[in-house]
């Protein structure tokens, strides 16, 4: 693993947005950090999370979608985590309803830790929605799912070295039969806590014209949405061109999901002529 050890860091105070996790369905009285569960399809995940939360569990819809939605709960220490397993996507990119709702649950919610779960035998496939995961949020573990099928495959794979690369904790795991999920509850206990601080890997060579650009909307997003979480990466998505995210921005749907402002956007014109360029 290669989780840097920060013994200053507060233990009692959660990252997570409490606001907009109620707006997004999501009660978090009595608990006290929110852990997200994402990944591919056929991953393992909803052994994972049956694994992590046994019969402290319960099934809904998503306020306002027809997508179901099932979210548990632990204790590990002294402390109690609710675990939300996220819609089974490939992407954030949000061209379906199951990535819209996966991508503003991390983005909005801010989570306390994302676990992404990935097959050890389709590493390939799966990383590439870690690595969109990990654009949007340091406090990521990678669950290095079904090793017990890449052994059976003849697959090796070095989990410290993925770590090293991704820059985040990397714990391989056989849910199905329990097989390392007590590093994975440790892992997100130190994560959660602070204990463990992530450095993720990220592209940071970007060209001086797409920087200014970024630099652009960026001030027009904290202007019209003052504390919107990690307006640099909707900047990015769209400048990328991501048309619901863009239909929220020129709607005002960011204002629910931006506490401190409570006024329509100052900005869909410019939007529009920005990223039809």
């Amino acid at each position: 693993m290669n989780p840097d050890i920060n013994p200053e860091q507060c233990e009692t105070c959660p990252m997570h947005n409490a606001a907009n996790l109620m707006k997004l369905g999501l009660d978090m009285q009595g608990w006290d950090y929110v852990i997200a569960l994402a990944g591919n399809p056929n991953t393992g995940k909803s052994t994972v999370f049956n694994a992590l939360t046994g019969l402290r569990q319960h099934t809904g819809n998503w306020p306002g979608k027809t997508v179901s939605r099932a979210e548990g709960g632990f204790e590990y220490g002294d402390h109690r985590y609710k675990l939300v397993d996220l819609p089974g996507t490939y992407s954030l990119l949000a061209t379906s309803l199951d990535e819209e709702i996966a991508r503003d649950f991390i983005l909005f919610g801010q989570p306390d830790v994302t676990v992404v779960v990935v097959d050890a035998t389709r590493l390939e496939r799966n990383l590439n929605l870690a690595l969109q995961v990990l654009e949007i949020t340091d406090r990521v573990i990678v669950c290095l799912n079904l090793m017990d099928e890449a052994e059976r495959h003849g697959l090796q794979v070095n989990e410290r070295r993925l770590a090293r690369d991704l820059g985040v904790p990397v714990v391989p795991t056989v849910a199905r039969s329990n097989g390392g999920l007590d590093q994975l509850l440790q892992t997100i206990n130190e994560v959660a806590t602070g204990k463990t601080v992530c450095k993720p890997k990220r592209f940071e060579n970007e060209p001086v014209e797409l920087k200014q650009a970024i630099q652009i909307l960026v001030e027009q997003l904290h202007q019209a949405y003052p504390g919107l979480p990690n307006a640099r990466w909707v900047a990015l998505r769209l400048l990328d061109g991501d048309e619901r995210l863009i239909e929220a921005v020129q709607k005002g749907e960011l204002v629910d999901l931006a506490p401190q402002t409570g006024r329509a956007p100052a900005i869909s014109s410019d939007l529009k002529l920005e990223t039809s360029a």
